[in-house]
């Protein structure tokens, strides 16, 4: 199978975050084990989803992971010109859910395997891919926990992402959090005899807003855009009818923060004042969602030298979106960005990614494999 023929068979898997993935996970286990790569499953605490882990060369010297995740985001707009999980091919534009985040990355690994085995690896390639990357990065954390048993300390970790195939060195981390406001409800004519859920909400989005406009102020990283942490509601939910006390209303807001800066430590401020509304009889709760690091590789790190010669540019300081990348390198692995594939074009119809772009990112590989046989 060529790299297009595999990218077919990834994509018309509709794993979508969330949900079993263990038909995709299955067909790649397969295929790795038909090219004699070492494959372990790894179970996550759901009961129907795994990460998978292979190695191709030796598990007792360090190496390197290639790093991607299985899952996609839904593809239920109406606005696709096709089947979304089937691949459309148009010139250099191959369409699809997943093409680009990040199944055209899985593909070019995959399709490596072959040409790496025959290599005699003296330094080992390993592949990590996870699941639930899209819904906060749940699945990885139990693979990262589990590599010390299936390898030796890898010298890098290089994440998949769509990045142009230009390797990145930093991003913002991220938390996400739903508060939930408990009051009673009753006729809107009698609002002495209830507790109005969303004017108590007010309080607590008030105090979002302001703290959105405090981080505007610094501190400040320039390799970012915006060079600030941020923190942003993204939906409020209440109420049943204009008539109706609401007794429920549930806010979901995120912070995205600068390295150095812990980004749940930015929704505290919102916690603290939903906190004080027990006092006019109000229960809250406070479930977070998501949570990953930031990431940030030091320019003169030997794994950002390494991407350079892979690559032929030099990394990028730094991007905006968020990655599985900074959950390696707290846990104490050098981690950094290099995909194929443009951001911009993920999670929205006709997705694509050029084929131009998956092949480059196979000879990377390939390159990566050359310089281990070494």
């Amino acid at each position: 199978m060529d790299v297009f023929d595999i990218l077919d068979r990834l994509v018309a898997f509709p794993s979508v975050a969330g949900k079993p993935n263990g038909d995709i996970a299955g067909w790649i286990e397969a295929y790795l084990a038909e090219h004699g790569a070492k494959v372990t499953m790894l179970p996550g605490p759901e009961g129907d989803r795994s990460n998978l882990f292979a190695t191709i060369g030796p598990t007792d010297v360090p190496g390197y992971i290639l790093s991607g995740h299985m899952d996609v985001v839904p593809a239920g707009e109406p606005q696709w010109s096709s089947a979304p999980f089937t691949v459309r091919r148009e010139g250099e534009r191959l369409y699809g859910r997943g093409t680009t985040d990040m199944k055209g990355f899985l593909a070019a690994a995959l399709a490596a395997v072959p040409h790496l085995r025959e290599l005699r690896l003296a330094r080992p390639i390993h592949l990590a891919f996870s699941y639930d990357e899209e819904v906060g990065c749940r699945g990885v954390p139990h693979l990262i926990a589990c590599l010390p048993e299936l390898c030796a300390k890898p010298l890098g970790v290089i994440v998949g992402e769509p990045s142009g195939m230009r390797a990145v060195r930093g991003h913002k981390g991220k938390a996400a959090a739903r508060l939930t406001i408990n009051g009673r409800s009753g006729h809107s004519s009698r609002p002495d005899l209830g507790l109005n859920a969303i004017h108590a909400m007010a309080d607590a989005l008030s105090a979002a807003v302001s703290e959105a406009e405090r981080l505007a102020r610094g501190p400040f990283d320039p390799a970012f855009e915006p060079p600030y942490s941020s923190l942003q509601v993204g939906v409020i939910a209440g109420g049943q009818s204009v008539n109706i006390i609401p007794d429920t209303c549930t806010l979901d807001l995120e912070a995205r923060a600068i390295p150095g800066v812990d980004p749940a430590g930015l929704l505290a401020p919102v916690k603290a004042k939903a906190a004080t509304l027990a006092a006019n009889g109000f229960r809250f709760d406070w479930m977070p969602i998501s949570a990953y690091p930031a990431l940030s590789l030091p320019q003169d790190a030997a794994l950002a030298a390494l991407l350079r010669e892979l690559s032929g540019e030099a990394p990028l300081a730094a991007v905006s979106y968020g990655t599985e990348a900074g959950l390696y390198q707290a846990a104490g692995f050098d981690a950094i960005i290099c995909g194929p594939g443009d951001i911009g074009r993920a999670h929205k119809p006709d997705e694509y990614i050029l084929a131009s772009e998956i092949a480059a990112c196979q000879r990377m590989v390939e390159a990566l494999g050359a310089r281990c046989a070494a």
